[in-house]
């Protein structure tokens, strides 16, 4: 059995935010996990950044898995503005 505090590699699951649910995986860095990362996606066709804060660490089946936190202060607004949805959305 592969002991999984030598991986390289770790598994970070998504426990909430836009990102909810999805998982990654991503490298150690000095053998340890990233306190925080950042993660540009497309939410409702707009690309975005998000935060996200690393939570509770444990083993599955082998391998370092590590639950995320969304950091929804310091990233991007999930919904579009008002006033950008008014210019299409007004029929004027």
């Amino acid at each position: 059995m592969t002991d999984a505090r030598q991986d390289p590699e770790y598994i970070v699951e998504y426990a909430d935010g836009p990102l909810v649910g999805q998982t990654d995986r991503r490298f150690l860095v000095g053998g340890k996990v990233d306190d925080r990362i950042g993660v540009i996606a497309a939410v409702e066709g707009l690309e975005s950044t998000f935060w996200y804060v690393a939570g509770d660490e444990r083993e599955v089946e082998g391998q370092r898995q590590v639950i995320y936190h969304f950091d929804q202060p310091d990233s991007d607004p999930v919904a579009p503005e008002k006033d950008d949805e008014s210019i299409f959305g007004n029929g004027a």
